[in-house]
């Protein structure tokens, strides 16, 4: 053997010894641990582990119970193991009580480790609840009932194969009215709905990603030129004169249309990089989002500015065929009594935010001042929508967005994040009807798809949406990365969690009669668990980058391997993978993007050898990770699978590693993947029979 050779496998083993602590990969010993399991069923809570016996909680009775009693979770978690035969994705209810907190009393559930939470709404007789839909491994999974906040009854609990519905959603517009154009544009979201993903990025708004340049204004030759003689365009109206009497003009303009503003201080020429994030994409994945996120802050009453939102989302519709979504972040006054309608202010007197005395009720009430100022709100931004409607475009509308925030008490709004919903789901529901019916029939606007922006900690979430007559799809916006983690890593890493328990909860809100997207996030859930949890997101939409939250650039939120993955799968559709007659198909249905596969490839990358025997390339044999390659992390991988210190792997995982092709994973596949690594063997040798 070479001595390259032999310091190859030696500087492996270390590492593998490292992070295993155990000895030679062909000693490897499988564990042989084992624990009581329960096979799928129902079960007396009060005979599982660290459950006490309880017939009465103090002096209330709670009759009609099952078995000898009932379970009272208040200072011990109460355990039990479950063994399925097949990964994938499994109900659990429970027959339970709860008459501690009318608000609700937030209940845990923690599977294999990881915390889910329920809001279980103040109950004084037994009844079956479902804590909801949750990913199991094949093999014993343990489940806990954590009395993180407890103090609720249990009855009995039962966990079974979860049936799911085909997602179906509609692509009939609820404005009756809706142009071709959003027509067509929400018969294509129904034809890959369930099927495919489609990518998202918003763009900062306002003044974000700021830029310096050398563009200067030269008087004695009226050009706005640079550093390297490069030469801009300006009206001149916009010419003013500064203090000390100099002339300078406020906008000048590229050849490829992108605007600089004048710099007072520096009196040079800034602008922002609204193509910030697009450009990092592309550089990374060679591709663009399908949809484009935007917003209509800038205008609004009291202060505005133009930072030519409008007109980017009609050169990405028309000129680049993609998608548009856009938020509203109207802001109101902080202090009602200093505003008055149609003087300048500043924009630090105004927030979207709850810290303000702006009654949300009475902008349903003429005559008062916040009737007539969301009345401007809505004027300025109908202004700006009948632009996108003139050049045909459609939007995503998602305005009042975040409805809820945290829960409250029966839809009170206590824990609201934003002025739209601090008053209870009431209304809400009055401002989300007033401003649909504003824009559709007093503005004539048709080019809307409405979507509704929605949580899911108890069913009292579902009191926040309006109605089918009034929303189009309904919405999800994932922050998770640091906490509420799903995905079995730890905090710090990317939180690729697919967020299919709160998926489904969306989709029961809504009877299934609506499509259901993702259109914030930080992490994008990685397709594998998307796909294993049947989470059938419509689309995701990465929020921008800014100081210290890089949403899409940052390693504490995206791994760029999966990002990478991701955005060149078959799964997700892109921007170039848009059909070119995306708003010109009016009342038919467009053909889907690609023609959907039972397992769509996840793996990224186009220029993967098939292996011999393997002719469908599914198989990078060794690729434990599902990185696209092989490395020393996939032997740790391996060989802590094989000891059973590691239960993450996937089943795709387990078949690129069973390089003896024997249906389970051995200590021979360990040193196989060893053997890859240090280019003993290649993929052409795979798979090898075990002498």
């Amino acid at each position: 053997m070479k001595k390259s050779i032999r310091k190859a496998i030696s500087a492996v083993l270390a590492t593998v010894l490292c992070c295993t602590g155990t000895g030679l990969l062909p000693a490897i010993a499988e564990d042989t641990a084992t624990v009581k399991a329960l096979p799928l069923g129902t079960y007396e809570v009060e005979t599982l582990d660290g459950a006490e016996l309880w017939t009465s909680i103090y002096e209330t009775q709670l009759p009609d119970y099952s078995g000898e009693g009932f379970a009272y979770l208040s200072a011990n978690p109460i355990t039990f193991h479950v063994e399925v035969e097949e990964e994938g994705m499994y109900e659990i209810k429970v027959r339970a009580c709860q008459i501690l907190s009318e608000e609700g009393r937030m209940q845990t559930i923690s599977i294999n480790g990881t915390d889910y939470t329920y809001n279980m709404p103040y109950i004084d007789a037994w009844k079956d609840i479902s804590f909801g839909v949750f990913r199991l491994k094949k093999g014993v999974n343990e489940v806990s009932l954590k009395p993180v906040y407890g103090y609720a009854a249990y009855d009995t609990i039962t966990v079974e194969k979860a049936v799911l519905p085909e997602v179906i959603g509609t692509d009939e517009t609820c404005d009756k009215k809706a142009t071709p154009e959003a027509k067509s544009l929400l018969k294509y979201l129904k034809s890959v709905y369930g099927k495919n993903i489609l990518s998202g990025q918003q763009e900062i708004y306002g003044g974000g990603h700021g830029k310096t340049t050398t563009i200067r204004y030269d008087a004695a030759t009226d050009t706005c030129v640079d550093s390297d003689g490069n030469t801009y365009k300006f009206d001149e109206e916009s010419k003013d004169t500064a203090d000390d009497g100099s002339t300078f003009v406020w906008t000048c303009y590229g050849e490829d249309g992108q605007a600089y503003s004048y710099d007072t201080q520096s009196r040079g020429y800034i602008y922002n990089d609204y193509n910030e994030e697009f450009k990092y994409l592309y550089e990374l994945t060679g591709k663009y989002p399908a949809i484009r996120g935007f917003d209509f802050n800038c205008h609004n009453p009291g202060f505005a500015w133009e930072d030519g939102v409008t007109d980017r989302m009609i050169d990405w519709t028309v000129n680049k065929n993609g998608i548009c979504t856009a938020s509203w972040h109207v802001t109101v006054p902080k202090v009602m009594d200093n505003f008055t309608l149609g003087e300048t202010a500043s924009w630090e007197d105004f927030t979207y935010g709850i810290n303000t005395d702006f009654v949300t009720a009475n902008c349903m009430i003429e005559g008062t001042k916040e009737y007539e100022f969301f009345q401007e709100a809505m004027r300025l931004l109908a202004v700006e929508l009948k632009k996108l409607q003139d050049a045909n475009v459609p939007v995503l509308f998602r305005p009042l967005h975040e409805a809820e925030g945290n829960p409250g008490k029966n839809g009170d709004g206590s824990g609201a994040w934003f002025w739209w919903s601090k008053e209870g789901y009431q209304v809400y529901n009055d401002l989300w009807k007033l401003l649909y019916t504003t824009l559709t029939e007093e503005y004539g606007l048709h080019n809307i798809i409405w979507e509704q922006n929605l949580y899911a900690w108890s069913d009292e979430s579902a009191l926040w949406y309006t109605g089918d007559e009034y929303v189009d799809i309904v919405g999800f916006d994932k922050y998770n990365t640091e906490y509420n983690r799903h995905d079995g890593k730890q905090s710090g890493e990317p939180n690729e969690d697919a967020e299919s328990k709160i998926f489904w909860s969306l989709l029961g809100y809504v009877d299934n009669k609506k499509m259901v997207s993702m259109p914030e996030n930080d992490s994008i859930p990685s397709v594998e668990n998307m796909l294993i949890e049947e989470a059938k997101w419509l689309y995701f939409c990465t929020w921008y980058d800014s100081q210290g939250s890089e949403f899409i650039s940052g390693e504490k939120y995206q791994n760029k391997e999966t990002l990478k993955n991701t955005y060149q799968s078959e799964y997700c559709i892109t921007l170039d993978e848009l059909p070119a007659d995306l708003f010109k198909s009016g009342d038919t249905t467009p053909e889907p993007t690609t023609e959907p596969t039972s397992e769509p490839d996840i793996s990224g990358t186009d220029d993967t050898t098939a292996p011999t025997g393997n002719p469908d390339n599914t198989i990078l044999w060794g690729d434990a990770d599902l990185n696209g390659e092989v490395a020393i992390g996939d032997v740790v991988f391996v060989t802590r699978t094989v000891l059973g210190k590691d239960n993450t792997m996937t089943e795709q995982g387990e078949k690129n590693c069973d390089i003896d092709e024997d249906n389970k994973l051995t200590p021979a596949d360990a040193l196989n993947v060893m053997r890859l690594v240090v280019n003993l063997i290649s993929q052409k040798d795979c798979p090898i029979k075990q002498q």
